[in-house]
């Protein structure tokens, strides 16, 4: 299993039948979708693959459903016990049949969702599908393998701790952050993760609290009978009948002052310097998911001033990025640079301000807002190579957007943006007293 760092669910009517939406300019590839009785949706998309299927299951819950004291990291850890096994495919069994096959298989955890993939042989395709069907609806396992696996969890969090992104998540989120689960990170607070081991009657809660039919999508993409595949979904799915719970994520309150926080790291890396501020939540009913995605670009993306300023002509850093996925509440937009030296933090500082000041002046070059839009069109499709390309983009848009067609209404969203809408989304949330600001200083000498 590995985690990523790095768009409302559209209910279909019950027993809704398979509907072909057409090709888009923005996504190539016709969608069919149906949504089982019980709330389960159905996507399956014809690929050119001959002998080969990619298969998703994208199930909404993440690192923000963790609203309980003490509780945080459950999403994540649970996706490590989904593998354990079932009264009928004790653990080892499903790992066997999988390989047996060829397929690769694995799974990751977001802050917003989790993903199970397994990418393949279509003559396993049937298999495939009763062993996914049946650790989703029956799976089983006993305390002692929950408690290894917890010490398994806690190990994990120990190699990440030696990182600098580690501390950095943990400290830029928490100081964001007071009340929304974004406080912490998918792996969760270091004490929670510790007393994992005697959570063993909360995990089967949170089992059944989250993986529900109504509350996962299964994306197929490749080469297969789709009526084939429909039967033996209905069949192995159909009995899956538990309902998703009621749970109220915290609403983060609005920030009214600038905060700032510090990283002392004790061993040699390159410092680091974060601007962040807090923005809307993903929506495909408004443009400012889009907006973000350009604005990354535009501010810290290849072509953009600042990075010819500080990369190239006075090489001050070595890099410069935004965090700019979707999130499905309302999260940070940052602006972060690796410096080479740390006598240079304020001038990298003062360069990201007028950058961003200059930007909500007004100042704003539209051909290159036109040029990100078709970089950012043009750049996914020619990552649409695969079945398994496919099935990652699908799932991950639809974890953030609870809808199949997520990933295309994002992209159109994406080419409605007008470059004033840059200057005021600046104006409104790029202010200081919505600012975060995170500093690391490495041990003496500032190399890695």
């Amino acid at each position: 299993m590995h985690r990523l760092l790095p768009l409302l669910l559209l209910l279909l009517a019950p027993a809704l039948p398979a509907t072909a939406q057409p090709s888009t300019e923005t996504f190539p590839y016709p969608l069919k979708v149906d949504r089982l009785p019980n709330g389960l949706t159905v996507v399956r998309v014809p690929f050119r693959s001959p002998g080969l299927v990619a298969y998703y299951t994208v199930v909404r819950v993440g690192s923000r459903n963790e609203v309980e004291p003490g509780k945080t990291g459950f999403a994540h850890f649970f996706e490590h016990m989904m593998f354990k096994g079932t009264k009928k495919h004790p653990e080892g069994e499903r790992d066997r049949i999988v390989a047996s096959y060829g397929f690769d298989d694995n799974a990751f955890t977001t802050d917003d969702f989790t993903v199970y993939h397994s990418y393949g042989p279509s003559a396993g395709l049937d298999a495939l599908i009763e062993l996914e069907a049946d650790r989703f609806r029956n799976l089983e396992y006993a305390e002692p393998s929950f408690r290894t696996e917890a010490l398994a969890v806690l190990g994990e969090y120990h190699k990440n701790e030696s990182l600098p992104e580690l501390k950095m998540e943990e400290q830029l989120s928490g100081t964001a952050f007071k009340v929304h689960p974004y406080r912490h990170t998918t792996l969760g607070f270091y004490e929670d993760i510790k007393a994992m081991p005697e959570a063993y009657a909360y995990s089967r809660t949170f089992f059944e609290r989250w993986y529900t039919p109504d509350n996962t999508l299964l994306f197929i993409v490749g080469d297969f009978d789709d009526a084939a595949v429909m039967r033996q979904i209905r069949e192995q799915y159909g009995p899956w009948d538990r309902k998703l719970a009621q749970v109220t994520i915290p609403e983060e309150p609005l920030q009214k002052e600038k905060r700032t926080t510090h990283i002392d790291w004790p061993s040699s890396t390159l410092p680091r310097h974060v601007l962040a501020w807090h923005t809307p939540a993903a929506s495909l009913t408004t443009t400012s998911a889009a907006i973000q995605a350009v604005l990354a670009a535009y501010l810290a993306g290849p072509t953009s001033p600042l990075f010819k300023e500080l990369v190239l002509e006075k090489q001050w850093v070595e890099s410069i990025s935004s965090d700019s996925y979707p999130r499905r509440d309302p999260s940070l937009f940052t602006l972060t640079a690796t410096l080479k030296d740390e006598q240079n933090r304020a001038s990298v500082n003062d360069a990201f301000t007028r950058a961003v000041r200059e930007l909500a002046s007004g100042k704003v070059d539209t051909a290159r807002v036109r040029a990100i839009q078709s970089n950012i069109r043009y750049g996914l499709l020619m990552d649409l190579e695969a079945p398994n390309d496919v099935g990652l983009q699908l799932a991950w848009c639809a974890g953030i957007f609870g809808t199949p067609d997520g990933l295309a209404r994002h992209l159109q969203n994406i080419s409605k943006v007008q470059p004033e809408q840059l200057v005021s989304f600046a104006r409104r949330y790029f202010a200081d007293n919505n600012l975060t600001v995170l500093t690391l200083t490495p041990a003496a000498g500032g190399k890695p």
